[in-house]
């Protein structure tokens, strides 16, 4: 009989779920986050009403995905900024695990969708890989070999905080300023959505062009960056706007070329995220996974080296 698990992916605005058997996810659903106002304890009380309600279903586990820096070892939310309050400092495998008494995992976010990638996505087949989220900020993970590199406090990955020519990557590669110059290029005070954008881009709106090449030219400089660092085997971009994969991808290998001399970028390649929503939540149980058979790996290494003792 397959396990099944519960896997949550916390967001900003909402908390994505779906429980989960045999790498596939059903049943899934979201709720409202409401972060800033019910705060931490909010969230807490959400997260343990949707495994209540898989209770009883054979669940083994439980496998989270939230924005913040995590210590994936103690399940620590050890920095969040205001879109949840009170989110620092939050154990959320403790708080699980007490009240449920299931195995609990935890990872950020941007870390869980580049698992997810690599397991059933964009990043099947690669030793080395960074993934790239691009949306009102940038962010991204790095995996090597399977295993996500973290950083000595959990924050490696941090790559809107990047510092490029015009200023902060996250800033000046976010869909949030493209849409920004599009409306002002139009005299439109609300704000717009990035679909539109790209919808009068393809019309031929020489504003939009302007605007969206006003995302490429930053977002090819990051990745820029990433190749001269790093120098993975693929680079894979997610985040909503990468739905507009085929007007993006000529124009950011346009720019690559020009930023990458060939011998640095040759061996790279650049991938478009294949799990869209779903990338939080498959990264999660890969997280799980990983983390419980690692476990079992010390149990029996333990057991072998006791065995192997002269007494």
């Amino acid at each position: 009989m397959e396990e099944n698990f519960i896997c949550l992916d916390i967001g900003g605005t909402s908390i994505k779920y779906a429980l989960a058997a045999g790498g596939r996810l059903r049943e899934k659903g979201s709720v409202p986050t409401e972060g800033r106002t019910a705060g931490a304890q909010g969230v807490a009380e959400k997260v343990l009403a949707i495994v209540d309600a898989f209770r009883g279903r054979g669940v083994a586990g439980v496998a989270i995905s939230t924005l913040g820096i995590v210590d994936p070892v103690a399940g620590k939310v050890i920095y969040a900024g205001p879109s949840i309050k009170d989110y620092t400092g939050f154990a959320l495998k403790a708080l699980v695990e007490e009240a449920t008494g299931l195995s609990c995992t935890v990872e950020n976010d941007v870390n869980c969708a580049g698992l997810g990638e690599y397991w059933l996505g964009a990043g099947r087949g690669v030793r080395s890989l960074v993934c790239l989220t691009v949306g009102t900020d940038v962010g991204a993970s790095i995996l090597f070999n399977g295993r996500l590199w973290r950083g000595a406090n959990y924050s490696a990955g941090e790559a809107g905080s990047m510092r490029l020519a015009g200023g902060r990557f996250g800033d000046l590669a976010s869909v949030r300023r493209m849409v920004q110059s599009a409306a002002k290029a139009h005299g439109i005070a609300e704000e717009l959505d990035g679909e539109t954008v790209f919808a009068w881009a393809r019309a031929g709106d020489a504003d939009a062009v302007n605007a969206i090449a006003r995302l490429i030219a930053p977002l090819a400089e990051g990745i820029a960056n990433i190749c001269y660092m790093l120098n993975p085997e693929r680079i894979v971009l997610g985040g909503a706007v990468m739905a507009e994969r085929q007007y993006l991808a000529p124009r950011i290998l346009a720019d690559l070329e020009e930023a990458v001399p060939r011998p640095f970028r040759s061996a790279t390649q650049l991938a478009f995220a294949e799990l869209g929503n779903d990338a939080g939540l498959m990264g999660a149980l890969y997280h799980f996974l990983q983390r419980r058979r690692d476990a079992q790996e010390r149990a029996q290494n333990r057991e072998t080296g006791e065995a192997g003792k002269v007494r």
